[in-house]
């Protein structure tokens, strides 16, 4: 893996995009995606500059966070489904929580007492396997996390279904931009390493890139 070349790259897709979609580079956050990889793969992303990193399993990041923890500037969000009853733990580790889809995480997630960065996960794919609140009842959530002191919440993030065509992300995109300006919302996070170019002409502010950084994954195993 050559990951010095593969971050060109990337950020070289993402520069051409913005500017195909006339916004400005700063307008886009990339995430670089370390989930099954090591702790030696952060901080080697963080030496070339990557500062945002996305995991989603809580009990995977346990075991590389003290090796992690105390890089200047370095933002861990939790990209992965969290349980209600993991939400202390995860509060504890993370910076940002992009998938909170309850009324119930959210109430725990503030209980511990940390100020925290969240998203709401949408889901608007009809997938099973896909997690995240129903549009019908986002506004709800919306008022409930706003009434929690501890959160604060910065926009909204979903999972398309997967598909090698990136165009068939797009009407989900435009969907979730839609549901962010009714709500008043600035900020999503859509996209990956396969359909970015798409989520950042339909209005990303986060894309979350593995892949294309790090090369397939030899193993995926949810552990938490």
């Amino acid at each position: 893996m050559d990951l010095r070349s593969n971050l060109e790259h990337v950020q070289r897709r993402i520069a051409a995009a913005v500017e195909r979609a006339g916004r400005k580079p700063s307008d886009v956050t990339l995430v670089a995606v370390t989930k099954v990889f090591p702790a030696e793969v952060i901080l080697e992303s963080y030496e070339l500059g990557l500062r945002d990193f996305g995991e989603n399993y809580l009990q995977e990041f346990e075991g590389k966070y003290e090796q992690v923890r105390n890089l200047a500037g370095a933002r861990f969000h939790l990209i992965g489904h969290l349980q209600s009853n993991k939400a202390r733990r995860a509060a504890e580790l993370f910076g940002a929580i992009q998938t909170v889809d309850s009324e119930k995480l959210a109430r725990r997630l503030d209980e511990v007492g940390k100020p925290l960065d969240v998203m709401l996960e949408v889901k608007l794919s009809p997938e099973e396997a896909k997690h995240g609140v129903d549009p019908a009842a986002l506004p709800a959530l919306i008022e409930t996390v706003k009434r929690c002191a501890n959160l604060r919440l910065h926009g909204l993030m979903t999972m398309p279904p997967w598909s090698d065509d990136a165009e068939q992300s797009r009407p989900y995109f435009q969907r979730l931009r839609e549901l962010a300006a009714q709500h008043g919302l600035r900020h999503l996070s859509m996209g990956m390493s396969h359909d970015l170019e798409v989520a950042i002409e339909e209005g990303a502010t986060h894309v979350r890139v593995g892949t294309a950084l790090f090369g397939k994954r030899k193993r995926l195993i949810e552990t938490a």
